[in-house]
């Protein structure tokens, strides 16, 4: 099992700052920039909202040139530049050139951020001091840059893979990414860079952030909204000397990632605004992958399952009724259901529904797992086939609608 530190010490060829530049009015850092030593390759995925927003647009116009020469990322919270017309764009192109004047760069070589309030234009001087306090700052601080990234996140959220190859050579992954509310499949309002000092190709880099979005920053749902901003990045420098040769090279690579990537998705559930409850929903017996995810989606986005999980309250009926809607194919008279207190289904969960009914399960016992403050539930769809999917969520707490209900002032 590859092991996933949750801290970054270093990582070669890279530096990172995080700084307060007066964005957020509590004063607490809102401002981060990535840097490498040299030219990287880089891959991106993006939110699938037709309303992307500015460094959405930017980011996805510069990788459509080409996947190599990036050199620098930036990122701001406060403002999500998002649906800010023309200037927004501006804004966007304007914060890239600033960051080339600061570093031995050019614009084209710097990607930005963005994440925070829909329709408020970047405040430019903050941005500029942001730049101003980071280029000077640059060093090892990765969790000082996972912090200026947050929103609404109770926590920082980084973590780090070493990988040492067959041949004894050694490489590291490494990651930061925020998010906590407007969380929803195909991607969440969630910003995430990782980085490498492996020496990748851009279509290795492209095909192996793809595998590891689809499994991880696709997988999770804390309200079901889709954001306009959600970018994750992974970029690859090469100053380790270790390249993706082989397929065993690659499938190491694609293993570390995945749980590298997998780990700062469910630390975004985990931290999901007003949470009490990290749930873990599995679904089997589909016709195919992509039936088994839709269901789970289903019953992973159901505002009243989520209530349920914050009450505590075994209300199997819901969850049952969200896979009915999801348009997943289900055999009624097969499908089950299952729970249990933990992360992984034990060998033995506690059966709630078969047969197109309730089965003779004690509500005491049921109340005992539902009280746990993680869940892992599990439907069978009936159909017999080779399908599987897990998706993770929470619950909705009254502390959701607090947080949301002001979240622009």
């Amino acid at each position: 099992m590859t092991e996933v530190l949750p801290y970054i010490d270093s990582v070669p060829g890279f530096q990172v700052a995080g700084t307060a530049a007066g964005l957020r009015p509590d004063g607490k850092a809102d401002f981060a920039l990535i840097y490498s030593e040299s030219d990287c390759v880089c891959a991106g995925v993006f939110t699938r909202n037709v309303m992307k927003a500015a460094p959405v647009l930017h980011g996805m116009a510069r990788l459509e040139q080409s996947n190599e020469g990036i050199r620098a990322i930036a990122i701001n919270t406060r403002s999500a530049n998002a649906c800010t017309g023309r200037r927004g764009l501006g804004d966007a192109e304007q914060t890239a050139a600033w960051v080339a004047d600061a570093l031995p760069v050019t614009a084209d070589a710097v990607l930005v951020m963005s994440t925070g309030v829909i329709g408020l234009p970047l405040p430019m001087e903050g941005i500029r001091k942001g730049i101003e306090a980071t280029h000077k700052q640059l060093g090892q601080d990765w969790e000082m840059a996972a912090r200026a990234i947050m929103t609404t996140d109770t926590w920082p959220k980084l973590a780090s893979v070493q990988v040492t190859t067959a041949g004894g050579a050694r490489y590291t992954l490494a990651g930061i990414s925020k998010g906590s509310g407007m969380i929803a499949p195909d991607m969440a309002t969630m910003l995430a860079v990782i980085v490498t000092d492996a020496a990748l190709t851009a279509a290795q880099t492209i095909r192996s952030l793809e595998r590891a979005n689809e499994l991880s920053f696709n997988r999770i749902v804390v309200d079901g909204d889709m954001s306009t901003n959600d970018t994750a990045y992974l970029l690859a420098n090469g100053h380790s000397g270790v390249a993706l040769e082989s397929a065993t090279d690659l499938e190491q690579f694609q293993t570390a990632l995945d749980a590298l990537t997998r780990k700062l998705a469910q630390d975004i559930v985990r931290d999901g605004e007003g949470a009490t409850k990290f749930v873990t929903i599995q679904v089997r017996g589909s016709q195919n992958a992509a039936e088994a995810k839709r269901a789970a989606n289903s019953i992973a986005r159901s505002p009243l399952f989520k209530t349920a999980l914050f009450g505590e309250d075994a209300n199997w009926g819901r969850a049952v009724a969200a896979a009915g809607y999801s348009g997943a194919e289900l055999q009624p008279e097969r499908t089950q259901l299952f729970v249990a207190a933990g992360e992984t289904l034990p060998k033995e969960p506690l059966h709630l529904f078969e047969n197109g009914m309730p089965t003779d399960y004690a509500e005491a016992d049921a109340a005992a797992i539902m009280a746990a403050d993680s869940l892992v539930f599990l439907l069978d769809c009936g159909c017999g086939g080779p399908g599987e999917a897990t998706v993770w969520t929470c619950d909705f707490s009254h502390d959701y609608v607090s947080i949301n209900g002001d979240y622009r002032s």
